[in-house]
């Protein structure tokens, strides 16, 4: 139990870290401004509450902000804020505007003229990166895909070529259709980690081939339950130069044959993934 350190705020924002799980990792100048912040955004009353009662702190401050209110919330906030009010912002998990609410109203609180507080704490991407043993020195974070599977696929598309450790945020929902989206774009030789559930009771940190993912998902139903954050490795020059050169033979033999004749052609002689060529094809045809 930690009550906070009651302590006068300055009028600012301060974008507040809070636990992605285990409450424990929370850092004691977090608990010292939620204890003394006049008011307390939250994108889930209920949870923020929760967080607040574990601490002994009084959760009869909170004011909701969510992805559906988040123009009028943070013109209520803009209002306190002009008052001399100070405010926490956090999220439900994790660093709030980071593939959660909370961005609108930093940009709104700086236009307005107002200091903006960063209190860093827990963040699932960065706890997945330090966990998994991916060694890559830059990583890319993406976060949520789109939930069409269309459109993920041409998100995908466009990061195939990115030497750097992507990282995705996912729902339990869509791992099944996300896992086998990463596997026609990237191929099955890529590293792939499933971080799942991070510091709750069944975390689980999986590495893998992209190849072998989905039996791993589907070996055991616990395996897909649970919010997930995904890496994959990057790809390498060798293959960029490879893929560049079968996009120039499919380019060239597209002008004599068939579309499916003409990719595999251009997969066999220029060694790079027949998905990636039917998918650059198809972009091919629309330009024309």
């Amino acid at each position: 139990m930690h009550g906070g350190q009651k302590q006068n705020l300055e009028c600012a924002l301060y974008v507040v870290a809070t636990p992605i799980g285990n409450l424990r990792d929370i850092s004691l100048r977090a608990l010292d401004v939620l204890a003394a912040a006049d008011v307390v955004a939250a994108e889930d009353t209920r949870n923020t509450m929760h967080l607040l009662t574990h601490y002994c702190l009084a959760a009869n401050r909170l004011l909701p902000l969510h992805k559906h209110n988040e123009q009028a919330a943070a013109e209520k906030i803009i209002a306190r804020l002009t008052k001399g009010d100070s405010i926490a912002l956090v999220t439900d998990a994790g660093t709030p505007a980071i593939s959660d609410p909370g961005a609108l109203l930093v940009q709104a609180a700086r236009d307005a003229g107002y200091r903006v507080v960063p209190i860093p704490g827990a963040n699932a991407a960065v706890a997945a990166l330090s966990a998994s043993g991916m060694h890559a020195p830059h990583f890319l974070f993406y976060g949520f895909l789109p939930n069409k599977p269309v459109a993920r696929r041409r998100e995908l598309q466009a990061l195939a070529d990115h030497p750097y450790t992507l990282v995705f945020y996912e729902a339990p929902h869509r791992i099944l259709e996300c896992v086998a989206d990463l596997q026609a774009v990237f191929g099955h030789k890529r590293k792939m980690v499933f971080a799942r559930e991070l510091t709750k009771l069944f975390e689980d940190v999986h590495m893998c081939t992209l190849g072998a993912a989905l039996d791993w998902l589907n070996s055991d139903a616990n395996n897909q339950r649970g919010e997930f954050v995904l890496l994959v490795s990057g790809t390498d020059e060798q293959q960029v130069e490879k893929d560049a050169e079968a996009e120039r033979i499919l380019a060239i033999l597209m002008k004599e044959l068939p579309l499916k004749q003409a990719v595999q052609l251009a997969a066999q002689i220029g060694g790079a993934s027949r998905n990636k060529l039917y998918q650059h094809a198809l972009l091919l045809n629309k330009q024309e």
